[in-house]
């Protein structure tokens, strides 16, 4: 009787000592918590639609998100402030986080975008051509050229040889969308997607110059990710069959 409850404390113990260790590895990180996105402006109806599947999908995830142009952002990140995913509207943007090191592995090409022409409902200046933009007279609004659909601009502006004497250039394009809703332009250079979700606020004048200038969004996981695998998994849903139906409806092209 006694070597038997001599072997019983001895389990007991290792069972204690077992269940008290810590093991090797960490359990896998679930994702849920805070997850902050920083993405392109042009990207907010997208984004926040996809965010809240993804809260659905993910209970006890909150979807943060950060929309601005993508030259800011990247501006903002490499001074220190905290994000799990960055999603540019164009590669150079993107190329600059990469060198900074603050992307964790390689980024995905998601989408693409144009850029078209808006002016208030009606066209009341009669525009029907890029060229039309650089009438004397004419208000036009474009985005800075360190913003990506500023930096479009300037490429349609070199393969049209027509320069643009813009009233104001804006530091993303929801607000050169803004600008021309608003009736402070008399038409602005904003992305079909910008154009298709204003509606009814707009008129849209596409032109065929704008081939010469498409916009490829990327997206990635940053390093220094306080939430890496809601991060991956934020970029798997983007770059899923479900996430490229909701920018396809929205009017972005496959990259």
């Amino acid at each position: 009787m006694r070597t038997i409850a001599a072997v019983t404390a001895a389990l007991g113990a290792v069972t204690l000592l077992a269940g008290c260790s810590t093991p090797d590895t960490a359990a896998p990180d679930s994702g849920t918590g805070e997850l902050t996105v920083f993405a392109a402006a042009s990207l907010k109806t997208t984004f926040t639609e996809l965010g809240a599947r993804f809260e659905k999908d993910h209970p006890g995830t909150t979807v943060t998100f950060n929309f601005a142009g993508s030259s800011d952002l990247v501006a903002q990140l490499t001074q220190g402030a905290p994000a799990d995913v960055f999603a540019s509207a164009d590669t150079g943007n993107m190329t600059k986080a990469v060198d900074a090191g603050i992307v964790d592995g390689a980024p995905v090409d998601f989408a693409s975008n144009t850029l078209t022409i808006v002016t208030p409902p009606g066209n009341p200046a009669r525009i029907t051509t890029f060229a039309d933009l650089a009438k004397p007279g004419i208000q036009v609004v474009v985005c800075a050229p360190q913003v990506p659909c500023g930096s479009a601009a300037e490429k349609v502006e070199k393969a049209t040889g027509i320069t643009l004497a813009p009233v104001s250039e804006e530091s993303a394009v929801t607000d050169v969308l803004g600008k021309v809703t608003s009736g402070q332009a008399d038409a602005g250079l904003v992305y079909v997607t910008d154009a298709a979700g204003a509606g009814a606020k707009v008129t849209s004048v596409p032109f065929p110059e704008s081939a010469d200038a498409v916009n490829t969004y990327p997206i990635a996981a940053l390093a220094d990710a306080g939430n890496g695998a809601a991060a991956a998994q934020f970029v798997d849903l983007v770059t899923s069959t479900a996430g490229q139906e909701v920018l396809s409806s929205a009017g972005f092209t496959v990259p």
